[in-house]
């Protein structure tokens, strides 16, 4: 449960706000990518854990009413829900702190509800036990599915073995840095940084750069995908959005330039509304917009 304040602006270490709303929103990253896909007609199933509390209900009533398929979401009766606290400030910039909760409580037997048919796709990100991922991404690869990994949280430390079971990664400026040890402010950072992460095995590389859009490297091309001009008010969930668009086109059978298309128009939209899975928009909404927009 996403529990959001806004600010003025962002504060500084030992630095007191006073905030101007509170509002508390469902998330989670899994979650908020599970209710994109389903918001842009994707058939979508979700596989986690949440407490046996008020928020835990609400999470589950919420994914269930977007459209998503919550048969594999456990209750946990040894840990609260998982929660995150969010501050965005005028310009829709945030800082975020999650506390997990039963989020890290996932485990094998979670994996054991694991489903998937060789037109799957699957969505993972890091809010899980790190070795959960691995086993999903490994067992995913040996039935045929692609994997998607959004790296966030921003790892501590990111396993090597992982990325030869990762068909596309999607980290933005933050976590890419964070996985090769440098500083990504321009284009040619982010493609430094995506050729060192392909070198680990990972076959393709979206970074996404924010504002100013998402630099993608597969095996046979390299291209970077503008981001789409929008009235940007709460940047919550947009990387989220993001995967959610581009697994969606990916699934319809769009190759990846398209589908990178499809992820960064999902990721503006989701700027231009306050909170998380309350941001994303629906298929109408997206499929307007993008007709709406020349290709660069």
């Amino acid at each position: 449960m996403d529990l959001v304040a806004r600010v003025p602006k962002l504060p500084k270490p030992g630095e007191t706000l006073t905030g101007y709303s509170f509002t508390t929103v469902p998330g989670g990253k899994g979650a908020n990518q599970a209710v994109a896909v389903a918001k842009l007609g994707g058939a979508s199933q979700m596989i986690g854990r949440v407490g046996n509390d008020a928020f835990g209900q609400e999470l589950r009533t919420s994914l269930e009413t977007a459209g998503v398929e919550i048969d594999r979401v456990a209750i946990d009766h040894s840990a609260p829900s998982g929660v995150a606290m969010i501050a965005v400030d005028n310009q829709g910039e945030n800082h975020i702190i999650v506390i997990p909760g039963t989020n890290h409580k996932v485990d094998h037997a979670d994996l054991d509800r694991l489903t998937l048919t060789r037109a799957s796709i699957l969505l993972l990100q890091l809010e899980i036990p790190c070795s959960i991922v691995q086993a999903a991404a490994k067992t995913a690869k040996t039935m045929g599915s692609t994997v998607i990994l959004d790296p966030a949280p921003a790892p501590a430390a990111f396993p090597d073995e992982l990325y030869r079971d990762i068909d596309i990664l999607t980290p933005n400026t933050t976590e890419a840095e964070q996985l090769v040890g440098f500083a990504i402010q321009h284009l040619a950072d982010a493609e430094r940084a995506a050729e060192v992460l392909q070198t680990k095995g990972t076959k393709i590389v979206i970074i996404k750069m924010g504002a100013q859009g998402a630099y993608c490297a597969t095996q046979y091309d390299r291209f970077f995908t503008p981001a789409f001009l929008v009235n940007a008010i709460d940047t919550v969930a947009a990387g989220d959005a993001f995967n959610a668009g581009l697994a969606v086109a990916l699934a319809e059978g769009h190759p990846i330039r398209e589908a990178v298309r499809w992820g960064a128009a999902s990721g503006a939209l989701s700027t231009t509304k306050t909170g998380a899975q309350s941001s994303l928009c629906d298929r109408a909404t997206f499929d307007t917009f993008l007709l709406s927009q020349t290709k660069p």
